[in-house]
């Protein structure tokens, strides 16, 4: 649009300088007498060097030159006309080009105020965008100087540590969050500082609460500057200790459940024995004989304890979330182990119905098992694969660890075979059953394949 203004304001120029220079050599020409009007063409000079390039603007003043020396009346010789018209063609000349430079130069200035103002209305406009970033944010943000007081906060930092909105600023930050004093003797010598920390905080009130802490530093022309973004993660913390009190508590419960059953085995058998020695009248009057079946008795009542189990209600779990979740969890102990793993999960999944962290938990132990398996091994593979499978989802673990020497016993606690106390596996069925899974062995060439078998959230809600 605007080179379009400027070709039809061009064009009018053009043709406005064009009626003026013929109108001067037209008034030059009627007008007798040693009057030269040739000095006119200045006019239609100046307003041709606002649009016409320097050669353009010597073409036209070499024509009025002409046109001057043409009509007007004053005799021409070589000396005398030769100067003359020399002079007529540098002053056109020089005013054509002494205007195009002023409008080339206006232009420049005008482009410059232009790109000024688009700058410092973009510039406004992030401003603006950042303050509704910052004021928005949920998470408490803050900048303080060197010593720790408080420059700027956001409304979440004033909600965070328990203060009237704007009564933070000018407060020093090391009262409420006392870790970051010890950065202070270290900044002078520090160009910038971006680190991330869990540290001890408290409120207004006193009230202590676990932060996570983002921090930078930076230099302005007033000082070093500490800008931080805080988290509060006592909720974190909480449902982490929850989660894995409550994992302790079921892994409990299975585990003593599995050595109840075996006392209780070992308890009828010591039982019957005891039962046939009975008989015999040797033993019949023994007190030793009869305190031995009391303790007995003692042992059976305590191998009947049945603690009662929690079962978790299940819920719809996003299964490649979780998946992803377990590589980032086990990838470090893969590159450490040097195992190479291979991930193959179906993007249209349905979410499955488990125990989160109970699942979490049955993932990590089946790959820490094949870890464990793989360890002599000179080839070191493992593949991690999810599909469905009717109104089911299979996750399947396949190693190379060499198998299993004997699977009839793999899912019993205490057998002989298992590497420690043989409960991993008796638990992580366990808690399957819990919510409605399962978990099965099958033999691979060169190694080992459990799966793991989940309910799909397209069928009805399992209960319990």
């Amino acid at each position: 649009m605007y080179r379009a203004m400027f070709r039809r304001k061009k064009r009018t120029l053009l043709f406005q300088s064009a009626l003026l220079i013929a109108a001067v050599a037209f008034l030059d020409w009627q007008i007798v007498g040693q009057v030269p009007l040739g000095i006119l063409y200045l006019v239609p000079m100046a307003m041709l060097g606002s649009v016409l390039e320097w050669w353009q603007i010597c073409v036209i003043a070499l024509l009025c030159t002409g046109l001057a020396e043409v009509f007007d009346d004053l005799q021409w010789n070589l000396r005398a006309g030769t100067l003359r018209d020399v002079l007529y063609f540098v002053v056109f000349t020089g005013a054509g080009l002494f205007i195009r430079e002023i409008t080339r130069n206006r232009q420049t200035i005008s482009r410059h105020v232009e790109e000024v103002e688009q700058q410092s209305e973009a510039r406004r406009l992030a401003e603006e965008q950042f303050r509704v970033l910052v004021e928005t944010s949920p998470s408490a943000i803050f900048v303080a100087e060197r010593n720790g007081s408080v420059l700027m906060a956001n409304e979440a930092a004033h909600r965070m540590l328990g203060l009237p909105a704007g009564r933070l600023t000018g407060r020093f930050i090391y009262k409420y969050f006392p870790s970051l004093q010890n950065l202070s003797g270290d900044l002078t010598s520090l160009e910038s500082l971006r680190s991330v920390m869990q540290a001890r905080a408290q409120r207004d009130d006193g009230e202590t609460f676990l932060a996570d802490i983002s921090f930078s530093t930076y230099r302005t022309n007033a000082g070093l500057r500490l800008a931080a973004m805080v988290m509060d993660a006592s909720e974190e913390l909480r449902i982490h200790e929850v989660s894995g009190l409550h994992q302790l508590l079921a892994g409990s419960r299975i585990a003593i459940g599995a050595v109840s059953h075996e006392i209780r085995n070992v308890c009828r058998a010591i039982t019957d024995v005891h039962r046939s020695l009975a008989r015999n009248p040797a033993f019949a009057t023994s007190k030793d004989f009869e305190a031995l079946g009391h303790l007995i008795e003692g042992l059976e009542r305590i191998a009947k304890l049945n603690l009662r189990q929690t079962i978790a209600q299940p819920e719809e779990v996003d299964l490649p979330a979780l998946l992803e979740e377990l590589r980032i969890v086990i990838s470090p102990s893969f590159e450490e182990e040097a195992i190479a793993a291979e991930w193959s999960c179906d993007p249209e999944l349905p979410a499955v119905w488990a125990d989160r962290p109970s699942l979490m938990q049955v993932f990590l132990n089946l790959l820490t098992n094949s870890i464990r398996a793989m360890a002599n091994r000179p080839q070191r593979k493992l593949s991690v694969s999810a599909r469905t499978q009717g109104d089911r989802v299979l996750i399947e673990f396949v190693d190379s660890g060499g198998g299993v020497a004997h699977p009839e016993s793999l899912f019993r606690p205490f057998h002989d075979d298992a590497d420690s106390s043989g409960l991993g596996l008796y638990i992580s069925r366990a808690f399957l059953h819990s919510f409605g899974g399962e978990l099965q062995y099958l033999p691979v060439p060169g190694g080992a394949c459990f799966i793991v078998c989940l309910s799909a959230t397209i069928q009805a809600v399992w209960t319990p």
